[in-house]
């Protein structure tokens, strides 16, 4: 049984199997796997169209194919077409950010959706469009706002998986954990101890408190992990190590 909840992608006389493939592929990128064909110019199943979905056999295997457009969304309650030409009809035109936030919406869980894409060479159709409740448009260049068929899926696609996403915007992709404060505080102490011993703040003292402080401001700001302020730390024993008196090769004993 279809998640009501998942929408369906329909696309409408697509006219090579290789898009049909990449479009099921980018489905499943994002969970979405009722893919609906409204007559295949070349038929189905398609061999080139297995090839291009690179093991999304999942979707290819739900994939059903009728006569019509009427007939592949005759079960849903609610359809987008989407188009960068609204063709002076009118219906909402949402961004696919604004029509994923809207697929996701509480009220709308127990309802079938559809997205409409029309073939590669001139879109949907008139007749296509008056089908469907709302419009779908990408916001891109308008000196070139052509994108391919699996490119359009990809895009909504994406954006009905953030819709509902919990990643963080930002992560740590290692197991280091942030220095904390002791360990920045000792970092500081170090600093000032040895910038003490070699007379730095003596031409400036009385810009000492000053200095320290934005400088501890400027640590702050770093998000330093632990291994940052180890880093540091042997840094600072390098500049502080004797300097090694070095013979030049061309001398003689």
């Amino acid at each position: 049984m279809t998640d009501v909840t998942m929408p369906a992608i329909i696309l409408v006389e697509p006219q090579m199997g290789e898009n049909i493939g990449a479009a099921a592929r980018a489905m499943l990128n994002f969970g979405l796997t009722d893919l609906r064909l409204v007559a295949p110019r070349d038929g189905w199943p398609n061999d080139r169209a297995i090839a291009m979905a690179s093991r999304a056999d999942i979707v290819l295997e739900n994939t059903r194919v009728f006569g019509c457009t009427e007939d592949a969304i005759a079960d849903l309650n609610h359809v987008y077409a989407t188009t960068a030409r609204p063709r002076d009809v009118i219906k909402k035109i949402s961004t696919p950010r604004a029509a994923a936030a809207e697929l996701r919406a509480p009220a709308n869980k127990s309802a079938a959706t559809g997205i409409l894409f029309g073939k590669e060479s001139v879109g949907l159709s008139r007749e296509d469009v008056a089908l469907a409740d709302s419009i779908i448009s990408v916001p891109l260049n308008p000196d070139f706002s052509s994108i391919n068929l699996a490119q359009a899926v990809l895009l909504v696609g994406y954006e009905w998986f953030q819709a509902a996403d919990d990643t963080p915007p930002v992560q740590v992709h290692n197991e280091e954990r942030p220095a904390n404060k002791a360990e920045l505080s000792h970092l500081f102490d170090r600093i000032e101890r040895e910038l003490d011993a070699r007379g730095y703040f003596e031409p400036i003292l009385q810009r000492k408190h000053v200095i320290l402080q934005n400088m501890r401001n400027m640590f702050q700001r770093l998000g330093l992990m632990e291994s940052d302020v180890r880093a540091f730390q042997g840094i600072i024993k390098g500049l502080t190590m004797k300097v090694k008196n070095k013979t030049n090769d061309n001398d003689q004993p």
